[in-house]
């Protein structure tokens, strides 16, 4: 009688052992990164690399989308280096709430009055604190 038992009970446990420690799994955060594009079409410069005239106004466009339900877009940052010397930030802001979820925004420069390697970088930021730079180098002759 007693076997019989065990036989009974020591799969009804090991099942209820095995289905508490799968239901207590909590879902991981995947630590996608977000989403950054240049914007195409008409009056938006979007070549990656590119050779232009001195003093070329340049309009450039991005559109960044979050990837993961919190990890909502914090900060977009814009930034320069001029041949091959140090990054200078030019703009930094956090975004407010209305572009957490997805974000859109045109810079306009102008390339500087002499010739030399120009590079730029398009940099959003979410709440992991997840990176995604684009870049734009301009040769301008």
């Amino acid at each position: 009688m007693k076997k019989e038992f065990l036989k009974v009970v020591l799969p009804f446990f090991a099942a209820v052992i095995f289905v508490s420690f799968n239901a207590c799994e909590k879902e991981t955060d995947k630590m996608i990164p977000p989403i950054l594009e240049f914007k195409t079409g008409a009056g938006y410069f979007s070549d990656t690399v590119a050779t232009v005239g001195i003093s070329t106004p340049i309009k450039v466009g991005v559109h960044a989308e979050k990837t993961e339900g919190e990890d909502f877009l914090n900060t977009f940052t814009v930034s320069h280096a001029f041949d091959g010397n140090t990054i200078a930030q030019d703009s930094s802001r956090v975004l407010d709430e209305s572009e957490h979820d997805d974000f859109d925004e045109d810079v306009n420069f102008t390339t500087r009055a002499n010739p030399g390697t120009e590079v730029y970088y398009f940099t959003i930021t979410n709440r992991d604190g997840l990176i995604v730079t684009k870049t734009i180098t301009l040769t301008v002759q």
